[in-house]
């Protein structure tokens, strides 16, 4: 009993480490109804990393005085589908539409070279956002297998299809479905905009891989393009 109340504290030590590393692993999000939603796809150019604190330092103060609130982000390990392989997910949500709005006429003016400073920083910045229409909450853990997928539809009534049995057969093989997104905008100079963008957490890169085989041979009739990224 003496060993066993000696051994004690340390075992309460590590279980806290790893209560606290699990807790670091997951990232939860929750977003109100009217608020926007705003995902980016990135490539930043190598060797700008003065250039990139000189650009946060004066377009930050901006768009969090019009309503901005970043939110984690991630890597991006791979690319399974399609021709686009960022190296970044960014998230970020606005306090409303005008809220964004005005940010982006403010920062025009006050920084005319807004725009190129992007373009000097990032090979490719792909934005798309969501005008919520009702609450959306949902978290990302990273000790699971996470997965992107972007879908632009070819004729509506096919994807609907393709859709529903993708949906379906994603559960099936052991998907969690965590979001689901549609009817997104994307700003001039910066358009990516899918029609549907799901992201799915699977227990394995295994159990992913099996309906990944199924997916390929679906009927891709009512699909225009797809882009899939697996999560670091």
């Amino acid at each position: 009993m003496k060993l066993l109340k000696n051994r004690l504290p340390s075992f309460l030590l590590m279980l806290c480490i790893a209560t606290m590393t699990a807790q670091e692993n997951k990232k939860s999000f929750n977003f109100k109804k009217g608020q926007v939603f705003d995902i980016i796809f990135l490539n930043q150019n190598p060797d700008k990393d003065d250039l990139l604190q000189e650009y946060f330092k004066l377009v930050f103060p901006v768009a969090q005085k019009n309503g901005y609130n970043p939110q984690p982000g991630f890597g991006i390990e791979k690319y399974t589908q399609g021709n686009y392989q960022p190296q970044s997910m960014i998230l970020g949500y606005w306090n409303s539409f005008d809220s964004r709005s005005n940010f982006i006429n403010e920062i025009e003016v006050s920084l005319p070279d807004f725009h190129k400073r992007r373009r000097d920083l990032w090979s490719t910045f792909a934005l798309t956002y969501w005008e919520l229409q009702e609450d959306l909450s949902f978290e990302i853990n990273q000790d699971m297998y996470n997965v992107v997928t972007a879908y632009w539809a070819n004729e509506e009534a096919s994807f609907s299809k393709f859709k529903n049995a993708w949906v379906s057969k994603a559960k099936q093989h052991g998907a969690t479905l965590k979001v689901e997104l549609a009817n997104g905008a994307s700003p001039f100079g910066y358009y990516y905009n899918p029609d549907y963008l799901v992201i799915t957490q699977w227990e394995s890169e295994a159990s992913f891989k099996k309906f990944y085989e199924t997916n390929l041979n679906m009927d891709h009739q009512g699909v225009k393009h797809v882009n899939q990224f697996i999560l670091k």
